[in-house]
Formats: C-alpha cells, structure tokens, sequence
C-alpha cells in the first residue's frame, strides 16, 4: 500500500497538469460512470491529500480516492491509449491524462462528507502547519503496541510499514511498548522525525531512512540495498550491532525491528 510521501506527491502533479483546466472525466469500466457524470467537464480546483486519501475539488463536487492495496495512477502527455483492462476513471485535460485502476475508494463526496472522513483521521506529518498533539494524546491512552498505532489511520495519517519499522528502529523504540508507555519526549523526537523523512520522501519518490555513516554511497546514489534499517531485512546484520534483523506478524502486517537497539 502506498505510504503518505506518494499520494502528497500524487496530488502535487495532478494540481499542477489539470487545476484551472476542464477535465474530461470517463469511466471505461463503467463502475464509476455515475460519478464521472457528475464531474465531466468541470473545471478543477486542487488536489489535495491527507495521509492516504485523495480529495479531488470540482467545485462543490470532491473526487475521494483511497488507492488501497492495488490501486495505482498512470499518467502521460499527449493523446492517451486505448482503454484497457479494469480502467476506473481516465482524466483527460489539454494533451494530459491520467488514468486510474484498482482502486478501494473512487467516489464524488460532498464537502460535508469530505469532513467526515477527515474527522476520523489522525494528524497528517505532510500536512502544512500540523502537529502531532492529537496522536500522542491517542497513543497515550491505549495498550496497543506502538507499531500497531502508528500504522492506525485513526491515530496517524500516512505511515505506512516502512516509515512504522524505520522510525521506531531510528529512535530505539520496542515495537510492542504499549502506546501509553511511550513517553511525551520520546513521541516529539519521534514525530520530528517523521516530519523530515517523509518530506525527504516526498522530494525523492523514495524512502531512505539511514543515516549517511551507515550506508554506501556510490557516485552519489544510495542503493535500494543500503536504504533501510531493518524494514525487509530478516536475518540479515543490524547496521548499528550487527544483530541479525527480527521479523513478526502483527495485526497481519510484517513488522521488523532489532531486538538488541530495540531491547
């Protein structure tokens, strides 16, 4: 699934090749045919995001996307192909389009219902001017294991399983300290942290989490190998002790950590 750097990035380049344009809006499958109608030919304002939704804005009529597990954008310039294959909804606007498949949501919303949702979701570290008051204050009433919260959308909007795994190795947090053990000092330095990663991530398209003492550079491109701590690293050295990497399922997910940094 998506982390919360791509679909920033994903509303940041569809604002800038289709606002202030009128968008030719299909859907060849035809299971969001209804909602096309109601935005075909409208004018977009902005697309905006918050951890991993997408909110589209035809005026007073907002596309809602949640990409899930499978879903995925493909974008180009000029005419665009023929419709293939389980294709949601196809933008098409002065030589640009982008088409989307796969998705778990693909809606029109009312403002009010656009509130909804935002109102269950968790602090957004990508969000302008955001603060993480709203997690901690969360965090700090539950047992949960802190990687299973910061992976809550309700707590957290945006993280995902590598910035979960990389943030609490960065930090020396055990994966399974309940959330209300976590201290405040530790969640500052925590959500900080976030903040800058995935900006970083943001600008690059990619995730890095390790620090540049503990990686290999080569000609000034950091290796897929040399770009995590211990997300996907099973069995293999702790960059820091040389412990080998742990993983476990929780709550159906694959979490990783270092059982010696970690302790």
């Amino acid at each position: 699934m998506p982390e919360g750097h791509t679909l920033h990035g994903l509303a940041r380049d569809q604002t800038r090749h289709f606002a202030g344009r009128r968008v030719r809006v299909t859907s060849p499958q035809g299971t969001f045919a209804a909602g096309a109608a109601l935005i075909d030919g409208r004018v977009l304002d902005k697309v905006s995001a918050h951890g991993k939704h997408l909110f589209a804005a035809f005026g007073e009529r907002i596309v809602h996307v949640h990409l899930g597990l499978f879903g995925k954008y493909t974008a180009g310039a000029g005419d665009p192909p023929d419709p293939r294959g389980a294709l949601r909804m196809r933008w098409v606007a002065e030589q640009q389009w982008t088409d989307l498949r796969g998705a778990t949501a693909c809606e029109v919303l009312h403002p009010s219902e656009v509130h909804t949702i935002l109102a269950r979701l968790g602090p957004d570290p990508l969000r302008p001017n955001t603060k993480g008051d709203a997690a901690y204050a969360r965090i700090a009433k539950r047992r949960v294991p802190i990687a299973a919260l910061l992976m809550d959308q309700t707590v957290l909007s945006g993280v995902g399983n590598v910035y979960r795994a990389e943030i609490l190795f960065r930090h020396g947090i055990p994966p399974y300290l309940p959330g209300r053990d976590l201290a405040e000092d530790q969640w500052v330095a925590l959500w900080t942290d976030l903040v800058i990663l995935m900006r970083a991530g943001l600008r690059s398209g990619r995730i890095v989490t390790t620090r540049p003492t503990h990686r290999e550079r080569q000609r000034g491109f950091i290796r897929n190998a040399d770009a995590h701590y211990v997300y996907r690293r099973t069995g293999l050295s702790c960059r820091v002790c040389a412990t080998p990497i742990a993983m476990r399922l929780l709550a159906a997910r694959k979490l990783y950590w270092c059982p010696t940094c970690q302790a």
